[in-house]
């Protein structure tokens, strides 16, 4: 069960914290929009290929999952049994891997065990928090590089040049891609994505690239902690990676396409370049410059992260069956006073708003639901 904390806040990395409370923000406002007819292009997955404000969500968040990593186990590292790190991991794992389960059957009973979505965010999240983990406690900085860097050009290689059976070749579209095909194989179509049944946006396959994003974090985590480095230094390592691993993705993407749906290794390298660079700016003005005022709103949702998440499944849903006058909120205080498009994005707002104003509520009773 998860573990209800309610003591002295922890001392936390705060440009940390409100990095990941402004992507959980973000992703609130991206996935709880009032129309889904009617939503700004920004706010929206790219189709395919190509990346969007909205698909850098996602990897923000497995990029600080990697140096949460770091801050998490480091001083555990050398003082703790790894088996026992080891377990309290997969135990944490298990947890997230039923929480959509168990959510799809409360929201979805007619589909039943028979069409449970098996992929998903919080599954993928669970797989590569549990590798990433061990790969932490099991290996050198320099064996982790090595890991990075071959899983990016074996999922490359895998996905450009090997057949996929029942094709006969190589290729990066949705339904026929090599990950599609392994997913129908393990999953079998009635536990992929309700949208298609064909493929999966979170398959295995793709858990590959996944955890070089997480290992992407790791490495930027451990530049942060190494104390024989003043903070100038730091950051200014942080920006040169990030602006490089940019470079780096924007040129495999002329033969490898950044594609959010099959993670692909230049959208490793563009997210996490970019994800670097959103770090370093924070950790610049908040740790460095103490430039704080502006960071509360965040360190609410960011220091209860999961739990946030979690909630965003279940409170938009019960908003959306409240009635004023027979119609829902979105019909009864915003489609009336506003265009469509931004009726729709009003909407998004408020819901960002009601969440934030439940872990408002956990924030300040010092209530932190450690998973």
């Amino acid at each position: 069960m998860p573990e209800i904390i309610a003591t002295d806040k922890p001392k936390r990395l705060l440009s940390l914290d409100v990095f990941r409370g402004a992507t959980i923000a973000m992703m609130i406002l991206v996935n709880d929009p009032g129309d889904w007819g009617h939503i700004y292009a920004p706010l929206e997955h790219s189709k395919w290929n190509g990346c969007t404000p909205t698909d850098l969500v996602f990897p923000f968040f497995l990029f600080m999952v990697g140096v949460s990593v770091i801050y998490a186990m480091e001083s555990k590292k050398a003082t703790v049994a790894h088996s026992k790190l080891i377990l309290k991991a997969l135990k944490r794992t298990v947890i997230l891997l039923l929480i959509p389960w168990v959510t799809q059957l409360i929201f979805h009973p007619d589909g039943g065990l028979a069409h449970l979505r098996l992929p998903g965010v919080l599954p993928r999240i669970a797989l590569v928090y549990f590798i990433a983990t061990v790969l932490y406690l099991k290996t050198s900085q320099k064996t982790r590089d090595w890991i990075f860097a071959a899983g990016l050009i074996g999922y490359f290689i895998i996905m450009t040049f090997i057949p996929v059976p029942g094709v006969g070749y190589a290729n990066l579209e949705p339904e026929t891609n090599m990950g599609a095909w392994i997913d129908r194989l393990v999953f079998t179509p009635d536990h992929l994505w309700r949208e298609s049944h064909t493929w999966d946006p979170e398959g295995l396959l793709g858990t590959i690239p996944a955890v070089a994003t997480a290992l992407f974090g790791i490495r930027v985590g451990s530049w942060l902690k190494c104390k024989d480095r003043d903070d100038q230094v730091k950051t200014n390592w942080m920006f040169t990676y990030g602006v490089l691993a940019v470079i780096a993705g924007l040129i495999w993407d002329l033969f490898f396409p950044i594609n959010k749906a099959l993670w692909t290794s230049s959208f490793v390298l563009y997210t996490g370049g970019l994800a670097t660079i959103g770090l370093a700016l924070s950790y610049w003005l908040i740790d460095v410059q103490g430039y704080k005022r502006f960071t509360y709103p965040f360190v609410v949702f960011g220091t209860n992260a999961i739990t946030a998440y979690v909630l965003s499944g279940f409170i938009p849903h019960y908003m959306s069956m409240i009635k004023i006058g027979g119609h829902s909120i979105y019909q009864t205080l915003f489609a009336p006073y506003f265009s469509p498009v931004n009726a729709s994005l009003v909407s998004a707002i408020f819901t960002v708003a009601v969440l934030w104003l439940v872990m408002w509520v956990f924030y300040i009773k010092k209530i932190f639901i450690k998973i």
